[in-house]
């Protein structure tokens, strides 16, 4: 079985590099690790390439191209039968993809280019502030607080055959924020729901201001509206 990482970055020279170091070190390193670039402005894409002796790297630029542009870019230019989607700027922990390609383990790599297999990884807040460690602890859940049957992964930590990404048409691209909870549900109609992996963490640093909270907050209350996912959560639910 081969896995791909992938991710897509922009303008991330100071952050892309926490990203790399945790692919580094995993337990089970990546076959391939396929980031496209949206046009980055501030040396992203040289940070990321002082990495490929070190990492089987694949790099495209694609200026313009909106997250699920991205994310499909790069999901086309892998060739693993699993893909492993993550961010940017991420904590990643050291058995993350070991954790996350435990479920396809013991599925022929022929099917996985056919069937349709997710597995929903989990993420905690990585706070450098106080401020950042109180709105992590007041608006992210507790692994404990999760029904596995209902959660719907970020694509900072989930994984997918290539066959479930292939029916599920991919990241809808007309979207610019909440994009990965619609793909999250294509996913669900194809398979019929996500493996749960709750050991598989990404840390992620939270919004440093509530400034910059309220504004996250507003893209993606936009982007719920814009996808109707207010209807489709709850009849998830």
């Amino acid at each position: 079985m081969r896995i791909s990482v992938i991710c897509t970055v922009l303008n991330e020279a100071a952050a892309v590099g926490r990203l790399l170091d945790g692919l580094l070190a995993q337990t089970r390193p990546p076959d391939e690790v396929v980031i496209v670039d949206g046009g980055s402005s501030d040396g992203t894409p040289a940070v990321i390439l002082s990495y490929a002796d070190r990492l089987p790297l694949k790099l495209q630029e694609a200026r313009g191209a909106n997250i699920s542009r991205g994310r499909n870019l790069a999901v086309k230019r892998s060739s693993g039968d699993v893909i492993a989607s993550t961010d940017a700027g991420v904590r990643l922990a050291p058995d993350w993809l070991e954790r996350l390609a435990a479920p396809f383990t013991n599925v022929p790599a022929e099917e996985l280019r056919e069937g349709k297999y997710a597995v929903a990884g989990f993420f905690q807040p990585d706070p450098r502030s106080a401020f950042e460690l109180s709105l992590g602890a007041t608006t992210l859940p507790l692994v404990n607080d999760i029904n596995p049957s209902t959660f719907l992964p970020s694509s900072r930590s989930v994984a997918f055959s290539r066959g479930a990404f292939e029916c599920s048409g991919g990241y809808p691209e007309w979207l610019d924020y909440c994009e990965d909870l619609l793909f999250d549900f294509e996913l669900i109609d194809c398979g019929g729901g996500f493996a749960w992996a709750p050991e598989a963490v990404a840390h992620f640093q939270p919004r440093p201001t509530l400034g910059k909270f309220a504004h996250q907050y507003y893209l993606y209350a936009r982007g719920d509206g814009k996808a109707d996912l207010w209807r489709k959560r709850h009849l998830i639910r």
